[in-house]
């Protein structure tokens, strides 16, 4: 059996969203090849050769999403003290006094573009948080150095 992947209610929509994007983006790539691939001219040119390369890259991630959707189960909102998948978690970083919003996920939903940050559960920090609860203090390595860290809050 394939392994299931733990995703938030929304981290789900919004694959489901992107998975709807890039068959739309399949299709206009479907499209390009098709018209390149009739016209003559535009057969001995490079440009088809990355039509082909970009069409594939893009059936790639479909076929990724799709397997990552089949496989999900949806987590409920954490609940309690405790950082679980799904924890959104106030961080003050003892070195430099920033406070820093994370929420706790799996890897498929993980993004550092979004506010709060979505940090995966297998990374180090996300790994060290798991399990602990408001004014723990956790101590991780990264490339730039170790960094400690204060819980100062826990919700949903």
């Amino acid at each position: 059996m394939a392994r299931e992947i733990k995703l938030t209610k929304a981290g789900y929509e919004r694959l489901k969203q992107e998975l709807q994007e890039e068959k739309q983006r399949l299709d206009e790539a479907t499209r390009v090849l098709q018209e390149q691939m009739e016209s003559y001219e535009d057969y001995e040119d490079s440009g088809l050769e990355e039509s082909k390369r970009e069409k594939a890259r893009i059936e790639a991630r479909v076929d990724s999403l799709e397997d990552i959707l089949q496989r999900a189960v949806i987590i409920e909102s954490a609940e309690g003290d405790k950082i679980a998948l799904g924890s959104i978690v106030l961080l003050k970083d003892e070195k430099t006094k920033e406070n820093l919003t994370i929420q706790i996920v799996a890897p498929a939903e993980a993004t550092i573009l979004e506010d709060p940050m979505r940090v995966s559960d297998e990374s180090p920090l996300g790994a060290a948080l798991l399990g602990k609860k408001e004014g723990d203090k956790v101590r991780i390595e990264t490339p730039s150095g170790k960094r400690r860290y204060a819980v100062l809050s826990v919700g949903a």
